[in-house]
């Protein structure tokens, strides 16, 4: 199902057409789509299947399928029933993807800003926040909002770069979450690459541009155990 999450070459896709491959008591697998499923703290995508005659099929989820490429599409309990080979238009709700487009790319700029691995992370639409394994008594929640919003005030764009496993296992630093390992679907590893600021691994969406993100504030700092600090921030 090579190009099949339309999602990857553009984030901004908001809808696409498609022809339904699978149905069973997880969902609806259509052979392509621009919902991207839920993976590494991003909430799966919702929005809608419009069928040919017009009915619309609510999705309230999108979930990894069992092929590297399929999505699961989740819909609602009493939507409406689609079969194998019907042809659909996949609609997202492009305002609840492009906040986690802002608040993912935002997320990835703290991560260079707090220098220590990962231990986990979760996205919602109005919040995100990461957890560090470091020592909460260096970190400081003025100077952690001062340094992000410095980063997120320069003209970049983002970029997505291809690498093999391989080239990956080569250089194994890149990889900054210790709890959800990079997608190696097809044998290729998909980066993000903000120019000065950070590479590493990642199969969620992102702004094209980190101007799209605006300010954001730190809303927490707190342990989440020994030498496991949660940064939580939002838009400012």
């Amino acid at each position: 199902m090579t190009g099949a999450r339309r999602f990857r070459d553009d984030p901004y896709l908001k809808s696409c057409t498609a022809r339904v491959v699978a149905v069973s008591a997880r969902g609806i697998e259509p052979d392509r789509t621009v919902f991207a499923p839920r993976g590494g703290g991003q909430p799966g995508d919702t929005g809608r299947l419009h069928r040919a005659d017009g009915v619309a099929v609510r999705i309230v989820d999108a979930r990894p399928g069992e092929e590297p490429e399929s999505v699961v599409h989740v819909p609602a309990p009493d939507a409406p029933a689609l079969a194998v080979g019907d042809l659909v238009t996949a609609e997202l709700d492009g305002d609840r993807r492009y906040a986690h487009r802002r608040l993912h790319t935002a997320l990835h700029v703290l991560s260079s800003v707090v220098v220590a691995p990962v231990t986990g992370g979760n996205i919602a639409a109005d919040q995100g926040r990461l957890d560090f394994a470091i020592d909460l008594s260096v970190l400081d929640a003025a100077h952690i909002e001062r340094a992000l919003n410095a980063l997120l005030e320069r003209e970049v764009r983002t970029a997505t770069v291809w690498i093999t496993g391989a080239e990956l296992d080569a250089r194994p630093e890149r990889v900054k979450t210790m709890s959800v390992q990079p997608p190696r679907g097809a044998g290729r590893v998909r980066l993000l690459r903000i120019p000065g600021i950070d590479l590493q691994p990642c199969g969620g969406t992102h702004v094209r541009h980190r101007a799209a993100i605006g300010r954001v504030k730190v809303l927490r700092l707190r342990s989440e155990g020994k030498r496991n600090p949660r940064v939580g921030i939002g838009f400012g």
